[in-house]
């Protein structure tokens, strides 16, 4: 993990400070409020800090909302907390409670926070919001953007609307979607939050609301913040009826339909406009089928056209469930899978035949809040396992279990039948120590690219890295040819995440031989997920990496075209608004945007 001690301003701002000052900018900072004490608890533990995403001042865009990211309904659903009148019961209780809140930040405040907690340390620099963006049209390109590269590129991410109070992670931020249109041999770019019911409440309101799941629930200061949650909900000053997510991990198309996707609620459906705008339709259901969570990297077979999901619960059994949807959209019944605990279940893998679904060593133990830690836990004790089901099961008493000892891998890249050997290969990079994105620990965080082998017959595992000790890298966020998911591959592109948490460039990796070839972004430039998108050739690797760059010492943003078989760069798409640091993407070709839902 990169120390870095080093003073500046966040990127996006530097070409203004020479000329404009912070109000002139229409921005503000915590970092430039000297009667702030939080602010003073940071320049006090600037130089603990242990991570190379900090630099001390977190600028937030203004917040006005510009109204083309979402439909009349939700518009109008926004206008509602703020002119509905409240009456005198509840105006009392509203003044009780936000004294509470403010006695508590307080509190929180008067000693520094952990660094997975510090909104200084997990939102400074190019991980630091940036406002909505409109379409803008004829970007200026260096290079040709291919021919087979026509339709929309989309990136999810985490863009906090409002100025955290107190703990704020980097997963806890709104959801914005990042587009890039391509028709023509032209590309625009747009960027739009997706109007969850938490974005919409808290934009009325004016200020965070809703709990932030992981930099404020912990301790007893988590347990006080959601006894206010839900003491609001009590008097109606906030709805939690309608799901609390941020809609800011995952995105899929399937069914004609853009979902935005984030673990902790049901996705979001979000339209792209002809003209290469995004606006949220609503809270997606699947027609009133589906009535829980659904994690944000559910699977699409690219053969039969079906969505693989599951649906994990912290506080009650089951606490996992599995399901389909078929083609068209009907829903499966769903199947428990019998959990001890309940546990982080990011994602999981599919094969031709099987589900692969793994019980890790990361679980959530809310009793931990009591005694003054996070819920989320790292227990050593337990050995981790992958349960392996028939995708059409319809209970889970088939589910033979395999151990793979010292196992935590946050993303699985693909899986796939070796009916010789009668075995299950998993390829997914195993991250060490498991818990080190949630909660605060001075080893430095590896990522090992692994080629995981499940012995139905035998019941036994192994594992091995697929790269050289002389070429190992952190490889994390990527793909493989989502033609080709679930069957066997022999490519997968994934980022270079060094220094973490940052992403130097990314690489294409033979998981057969281990060869690895990069493409490295440059100094002083960094950038997020690959894209692999398949062309009509023959090859596996027929096709082109899309990723979105940031150079921070020039504050600007690209969208990079990668030849795949070549690793050259055949285009670069200069973006007009600089493009945080974020999380997952897929693209959406100009013949499925022709029949959106």
């Amino acid at each position: 993990m990169a120390i870095s001690t080093t003073y500046s301003t966040s990127s996006w701002i530097k070409p203004k400070l020479a000329n404009s000052s912070i109000s002139e900018m229409g921005v503000f900072s915590s970092f430039h409020n000297p009667n702030n004490r939080r602010t003073t608890l940071r320049r006090n533990n600037a130089t603990n800090f242990k991570c190379s995403l900090q630099t001390p001042a977190i600028i937030f865009p203004k917040t006005t909302h510009q109204t083309p990211s979402a439909t009349p309904e939700s518009a109008a659903a926004a206008a509602k907390p703020s002119e509905r009148k409240r009456n005198l019961i509840q105006k009392a209780a509203a003044m009780a409670l936000d004294a509470v809140e403010r006695a508590l930040t307080a509190h929180e405040l008067r000693l520094p926070l952990p660094k997975t907690a510090d909104p200084g340390v997990q939102i400074a620099g190019n991980f630091s919001p940036v406002p909505e963006h409109p379409v803008t049209h004829s970007l200026p390109v260096v290079g040709k953007i291919p021919e087979s590269v026509r339709g929309v590129y989309v990136r999810n991410g985490a863009n906090p609307l409002l100025e955290p109070q107190a703990g704020h992670h980097f997963f806890d931020g709104d959801g914005m979607i990042h587009a890039v249109q391509f028709a023509g041999g032209a590309a625009s770019y747009s960027c739009r939050f997706t109007e969850t019911q938490r974005l919409v409440q808290e934009r009325a309101l004016g200020r965070s609301i809703f709990p932030k799941a992981i930099g404020e629930l912990h301790g007893h200061s988590g347990i006080a913040r959601l006894m206010l949650f839900y003491a609001r909900g009590l008097f109606k000053l906030v709805d939690h009826g309608q799901g609390s997510g941020v809609a800011n991990a995952g995105v899929v198309y399937f069914n004609n339909r853009l979902l935005a996707m984030s673990e902790d609620d049901l996705p979001y459906h979000v339209s792209i406009t002809p003209a290469g705008d995004l606006k949220t339709v609503g809270r997606y259901s699947f027609d009133g089928q589906l009535n829980s969570t659904m994690i944000a990297h559910p699977k699409i077979d690219p053969v039969s056209g079906e969505l693989f999901a599951l649906s994990y619960d912290v506080v009650q059994k089951p606490y996992l469930k599995y399901f389909r949807f078929s083609k068209t959209g009907e829903k499966s019944a769903d199947v428990e899978i019998p959990l001890a605990e309940p546990t982080m279940m990011h994602d999981f893998a599919i094969t031709e035949n099987h589900v692969i679904i793994p019980d890790q060593q990361v679980v959530f133990k809310l009793s931990e809040m009591i005694r003054g830690g996070s819920p989320v836990v790292y227990d050593k004790e337990k050995v981790c396992r992958f349960g392996v089901l028939n995708k059409y099961s319809t209970d889970s008493s088939e589910m033979k279990w395999v151990n793979v000892p010292d196992c935590f891998c946050f993303h699985l890249w693909n899986a796939w039948e070796e009916l010789e050997t009668d075995e299950i290969v998993v390829i997914g990079s195993c991250m060490t120590p498991p818990d080190s994105i949630f909660n605060e620990c001075d080893e430095g965080l590896k990522s090992v690219l692994s080629e995981i082998r499940l012995n139905l017959k035998t019941g036994e595992s192994t594992r091995k890295p697929i790269l050289s000790e002389t070429e190992q890298v952190n490889l994390e966020a990527g793909m493989v040819n989502r033609n080709k998911l679930g069957r066997k591959t022999r490519f997968a592109y994934l980022a270079i995440a060094e220094p973490w948490p940052k992403v130097s460039g990314f690489a294409k990796v033979d998981l057969f031989t281990g060869e690895v070839k990069k493409f490295m972004y440059g100094d002083e430039k960094y950038g997020g997920e690959p894209l692999f998108l398949p062309s009509d050739g023959d090859e596996e690797d027929d096709g082109y990496i899309l990723a979105f760059s940031h150079d921070e010492k020039n504050s600007k943003s690209e969208l990079q075209i990668v030849n795949a078989v070549t690793m050259e760069l055949e285009a670069s798409v200069e973006l007009p608004s600089r493009v945080p640091y974020g999380f997952h993407g897929t693209f959406i070709g100009d013949k499925e945007l022709a029949n959106q839902a």
